[in-house]
């Protein structure tokens, strides 16, 4: 590993460019030097990165999953951990053919003029030329991804895994084909996975149809549908074999409206005789349930609809119609005829494509599927044996409930990107050569004359060997044997079933263990009013445009403070700031330290004050508290625990304390200057992984320093690769810390004061502290000096059950009596006068809301949110004015 390059010069101000420049200089050379990659000694760290498709830009989700994993990942490489992070994309088969479809539509090509080969050529064309746009922002947010194991999910490695684990299952007979009814997007003209429906509810209606009984003239069995142009492919009609209405009816017929084609009345258990008229019709070509009970009763499945989503040869008259308009027709000829008995408005659930949106028909066609059940069994045994673990545990549930119900996964799909699925059919004998390798001969009889499957697998087919499949699997390569298991995942929510689910049962299948052991499931960004982000609502928020404004770090920083135990984001541009406003306290106390740290320092250091004391052992606890923090997955923790030790205790205290004793020189700076140099590089290497960048400029600035040079840790040239801080007992002060604890609750207490009571921020104060107990006493005046320095005081005095003087203003704190004696200080009869009117104003306020939220007309037509907030205000109010109220009585007035 070679050496750092030269320092510039660290910027007085953060402006932008300055930001952009470090941030892309630090990773341009973590990268030329190879510190991505693995070389830790201690134990294997893996995490699989969630493939993002190739077609895919950086959105909020990816930002939020990414920085996620990159904390991770730079944590355990500064344990000393062998980390890897494999980076790659997804060949995202229906989503790309669909880009580049629209891409060529601009030019008049078309796929199906180019021809298969012709067209996959243009989609290859297309990745590599686009299909690297998101791993270039990747490396804008910081992703310290090990890039020379970059896969791609359609390279040649992965293929023939993909192909392997294909044949094996087939020979295991987990993998099979069959004539089933599947989800079909029309506008892709291909079948879907149940997973691959999204249901979105929608107005709609509920047409109540007369379907006449044979052989009884004006009489009918009246059935109900959301889908009427379905009636046309009817089989039967049925209702529960023990429902007595329908007793009369059981084999007999009922004739189909418009088709003037007798269909059978059939009883089955599956028909709930309580909802709607108890009949309910068949249509075992074009829904799941009746597709059920046609295969118990041997109904004949009659396809209305070709694979463009218009009516078919079988829907008579109605043929070459799309659905919506079949739909419009086959009501209007059901009107004329007077079968429609009525029509309901309806707000129910529609499936759509998860790629184009189009709405989704229950098709029948012949398909390849996975045997479900013995993958998932394996899978939820695992987990319930506790080999997989979820962080937040809840979503162990929802895993849980999708692999307890074992459907069958459809995995074929009808287009051309993707895997092609390796079967072959034979001309000379009905038998199917399934094989790994393209063969040129039938496997059964020997002909020469085969063709491939035109089909292509499920894009979540590959992406479920993603964990061993980029390690090398099929071989016995070494990156499987240290990586296999991987240790994280992290990802999303809705991926649950389609992903996480699937690699478990693969990993299980295929190499004997879970690939992984914990999966940690963030939320889902939201817009500050909590919907999701889109393009139709226009609410989306670039992080790009985030990084360019606040820098990689803030963004980085801003997201891990909002990740909450897996809750969902609700995210503004603004909530960015914080990370900002953090990036600059850093900035701006890192160059005040490396000036006081520059230069040699000629006194030995003498004793440690208390203030030394106490900030090395709160980074002993920041230590503990980040560390467990981060192995526990809270990242929302881990923020707030670095924040408070940079901002709170280093800056605003500590720094506070120690600028007096800095300025002379002699034993007392030197141990000031030491203890600061201990403490910064404690709080820098702590705040790394979540500010990679920044934190590595500061560093190298720091150890450029005689005193940061000696600093612990500090023989890390570099702090991506620097000992993270362990928690170490024995450097812990309780002591220091009990003393300072109270010596900064009263520090509060008299800041408070001053606010309450708008005394001048300058202007020096009395403080008289009284406690019952000893022990506070003794901490009081041991911090007696530290109190006068931080909050403003000419004078301290503390003891046992002191006196309160006149005219004073009071706090509790800790059984602490905090009194700041205000004569003199203020005009005091302005100073009530003024109490007093805002008292009255706010009694005004609290007046009005009270007649609101007792005017039940209010009450009864306002939204539940907007009294609630009304009431919530009225709380506040009154608080205001206890806070009032008790300043007067300090200045000895009435209200």
């Amino acid at each position: 590993m070679d050496s750092p390059p030269a320092l510039k010069p660290l910027p007085t101000r953060l402006e932008t460019g300055d930001r952009s420049r470090i941030e892309s200089e630090r990773y341009a050379e973590w990268e030329s030097r190879g510190l991505f990659e693995p070389r830790g000694q201690g134990a294997p760290f893996t995490i699989p990165i969630p493939p993002p498709n190739v077609t895919g830009i950086l959105h909020m989700g990816h930002a939020l999953n990414n920085t996620l994993q990159d904390i991770l990942i730079r944590f355990h490489r500064m344990l000393g951990d062998r980390t890897l992070w494999v980076p790659g994309t997804d060949h995202a088969g229906i989503a790309t053919q669909h880009v580049v479809e629209e891409q060529l539509a601009k030019s008049g090509v078309t796929r199906k003029g180019l021809g298969r080969p012709g067209f996959v050529q243009e989609v290859w064309k297309w990745k590599e030329e686009y299909g690297g746009r998101i791993l270039g922002q990747l490396r804008r947010l910081g992703a310290s991804c090990d890039w020379k194991h970059l896969r791609f999910t359609m390279d040649e490695g992965l293929s023939r895994a993909v192909r392997e684990v294909f044949v094996r299952l087939y020979e295991k007979g987990l993998i099979y084909r069959g004539t089933y009814i599947v989800n079909w997007c029309p506008h892709d003209q291909t079948a879907l996975s149940d997973d691959e429906v999204e249901m979105e509810e929608a107005e709609g209606s509920l047409w109540h149809i007369r379907y006449p009984i044979v052989g009884e003239p004006g009489k009918f069995v009246t059935v109900a549908t959301t889908r009427p142009e379905t009636m046309l492919g009817d089989t039967a009609v049925a209702v529960h074999p023990e429902d007595e209405r329908y007793a009369r009816l059981h084999g007999q017929k009922v004739l189909l409206p418009l088709q003037r084609r007798e269909i059978p009345v059939v009883t089955d258990a599956a028909v709930d005789k309580n909802f709607g008229t108890g009949a309910v019709k068949v249509t075992p070509g074009h829904d799941p349930a009746d597709f059920e009970i046609g295969k118990r009763h041997a109904l004949p499945v009659v396809n209305i609809l070709t694979p463009e989503g218009t009516l078919n040869e079988n829907a008579g008259k109605f043929r070459g119609l799309a659905v919506p308009a079949g739909r419009e027709a086959v009501v209007k000829a059901l009107e004329a005829e007077g079968l429609l008995e009525r029509v309901e408005a309806l707000r129910h659930s529609v499936g759509h494509c998860y790629r184009c949106h189009a709405v989704i028909e229950p098709f029948v066609s012949e398909q390849w599927f996975v045997r479900m059940k013995p993958l998932k069994q394996a899978a939820a045994r695992a987990t319930r044996d506790g080999l997989v673990r979820f962080y937040p545990a809840r979503w162990e549930k929802v895993y849980l409930d999708w692999l307890d119900t074992p459907r069958d996964w459809c995995i074929s799909r009808q287009i051309w990107w993707g895997h092609r699925i390796p079967v072959w059919y034979c001309r000379s004998c009905p038998k199917l050569t399934v094989a790994t390798a393209d063969p040129d001969r039938c496997a059964h009889c020997g002909s020469t004359e085969i063709r491939q499957d035109e089909d292509v697998l499920d894009t979540w087919f590959s992406s479920a060997l993603w964990p061993f499949s980029t390690l090398g699997w099929p071989e016995k390569t070494s990156d499987l044997e240290t990586h296999y298991p991987n240790s994280t995942l992290v990802t999303d929510r809705g991926i649950i079933y389609f992903w996480v689910a699937r690699m478990v049962m693969m990993g299980l299948e295929f190499m004997g263990r879970p690939p992984f052991r914990d999966v940690v499931i963030h939320g889902t960004i939201l817009d500050a009013q909590g919907r999701k982000m889109s393009k139709s609502l226009g609410n989306g928020i670039d992080p790009l445009d985030m990084i360019q404004q606040y820098g990689a770090d803030a963004v980085r920083f801003s997201l891990a403070d909002l990740c909450t135990e897996g809750q969902d984001v609700k995210l503004a541009p603004t909530r960015f700031e914080k990370g900002r406003n953090f990036v600059t306290k850093i900035q701006n106390g890192v160059r005040f330290a490396l000036t006081t740290l520059a230069g040699e320092e000629p006194a030995a250091p003498g004793p440690p004050r208390i203030e030394d004391r106490w900030i090395l052992s709160r980074c002993q606890a920041a230590a503990r508290e980040a560390t467990a923090a981060l192995e526990q997955y809270r990242f929302s923790e881990a923020a707030g625990v670095l924040w408070r030790l940079f901002w709170n205790e280093l800056c605003d205290v500590y720094l506070e304390l120690a600028k007096p004793r800095l300025r002379e020189a002699g034993p007392d700076r030197a141990r000031a200057r030491a203890t600061l140099a201990d403490a910064l590089s404690a709080a820098l290497r702590l705040l790394h992984p979540l500010l990679p960048h920044m934190t590595e400029e500061w560093w190298r600035h720091f150890r450029a320093t005689p005193a940061g040079a000696r600093a612990e840790a500090a023989s890390a040239p570099d702090l991506i690769v620097a000992p993270w801080p362990r928690y170490a007992a024995e450097k812990t002060d309780a002591e220091a810390e009990r003393v300072m604890q109270r010596v900064l609750e009263v520090v509060t207490a008299v800041r408070n004061i001053r606010a309450k009571n708008t005394l001048p921020p300058g202007k020096p104060v009395k403080v008289v502290l009284s406690t019952t107990k000893p022990e506070d006493a003794l901490a009081l005046e041991a911090g007696r000096e530290i109190l006068k320095r931080l909050a403003g005081a000419s004078e301290v005095s503390a003891g046992i059950r002191m006196t309160k003087p006149a005219a004073s203003a009071t706090e509790v704190v800790g059984g602490v009596q905090v009194f700041v004696p205000i004569e003199g200080i203020i005009d005091r009869d302005s100073e009530i006068a003024r109490l007093k009117a805002m008292l009255a104003e706010k009694r005004a306020q609290e007046l009005a809301m009270k007649r609101t939220l007792e005017n039940e007309d209010f009450l009864q037509k306002a939204p539940p949110a907007v009294v609630e907030q009304r009431r919530k205000a009225l709380r506040a109010i009154g608080e205001e004015i206890e806070k009032i109220r008790k300043n007067l009585e300090d200045l000895g007035a009435r209200d």
